[in-house]
């Protein structure tokens, strides 16, 4: 038999080939494999961070490796979110997006440090929350179409609270009124709670909240539930009729949220981003139904042209208003 000895540096060059394509499949297969940040543009509490903080538990325990949140608040969700945009772009730093960083921002201050859509790709969209319409208890108005009708014959007179200028409660009141045709007297809070205050106490008329904030005071008899914003009932409130049920045709507003990745992230860690992630969604449907919304597994080639028109129908409305916070 013969045999052909190679010299050691033939060998080698021989392999290279087989080393740097094991090198590149381990690359491609090893993410995560060190601990990924999770940046909150908001403080501890409300939906951005239970997403956040939901997803990176139920991630760590898939992977295997740590996904933890970072909450970086300030001007509402831009520091954090200019933050991210800013990170390298290798997985390693991901973040929450909704409305709020991804749609409304960009119509509300004149200068803003990202851009929406150019600096940032979609992973997964995984969680939304309907609105529901209430009203105080003792309005002679029993339903919405008696409350656009008098709002249509005495413009301005009836009252409706917001939670501060920018805020979704804000904006999907202005997306009433324009679709409604009708002009309610704004009248701005710093926050829900104290909105709610005055409208059980009979000062305000109207308010529009998160079904999950409104609803307790509905179930309790406190206010009336009037219409939800979606395109179905709630299961959480199944007697309360759709916009559309109730008279406002062609008005479906849901929240959103979902994991953001810095622009020029590679595509075979978004790919495993997406992979890791829709299989975590059954882990996380109670904990999300618990909250008020409900998982939503928005299809990945749907992704980019849903945050798109997200972005044009909400920086359109919004600069229809006038609402500006700079």
């Amino acid at each position: 038999m013969l045999r052909f000895c190679r010299s050691p540096a033939a060998v080698a060059v021989a392999l290279a080939p087989l080393m740097l394509g094991a090198a590149v499949a381990q690359s491609q297969t090893a993410y995560p494999d060190r601990p990924v940040k999770i940046i909150v543009p908001i403080g501890p509490g409300g939906s951005y961070d239970l997403v956040g903080r939901h997803l990176a538990d139920v991630l760590s325990k898939r992977t295997g490796q740590a996904f933890f949140v970072e909450n970086k608040p300030g001007a509402g969700t831009v520091v954090g979110t200019q933050a991210a945009a800013q990170s390298e772009p290798d997985g390693y730093t991901l973040m929450v997006g909704g409305l709020s960083n991804m749609a409304f921002n960009s119509a509300l201050y004149s200068k803003l440090g990202y851009d929406p859509l150019r600096d940032f790709i979609p992973v997964a969209v995984i969680y939304r929350f309907g609105y529901v319409m209430v009203g105080r208890k003792d309005m002679p108005q029993l339903r919405l179409q008696d409350i656009v009708a008098a709002a249509k014959a005495d413009p301005g007179t009836i009252t409706v609270a917001t939670a501060g200028v920018g805020t979704g409660q804000q904006l999907v009141a202005a997306a009433f009124m324009k679709a409604a045709g009708v002009k309610l007297l704004e009248v701005p809070y710093k926050g829900s709670p104290p909105a709610f205050t005055d409208l059980l106490a009979g000062r305000i008329d109207l308010f529009f909240d998160s079904i999950a904030a409104g609803l307790p005071y509905v179930q309790s008899g406190q206010v009336r539930g009037i219409a939800v914003l979606s395109s179905k009932r709630s299961p959480l409130a199944p007697d309360v009729p759709t916009m559309s049920e109730a008279g406002v045709p062609g008005l479906d507003v849901d929240s959103w949220l979902g994991i953001f990745a810095p622009a020029r992230t590679p595509p075979a860690v978004i790919a495993a981003l997406r992979r890791d992630i829709r299989a975590s969604l059954p882990d996380l449907k109670e904990r999300f139904e618990k909250s008020g919304g409900e998982i939503w597994d928005l299809p990945d080639k749907r992704l980019d042209a849903f945050v798109a028109s997200e972005y044009q129908n909400w920086t359109k409305l919004i600069r229809e208003a006038g609402i500006k916070l700079d």
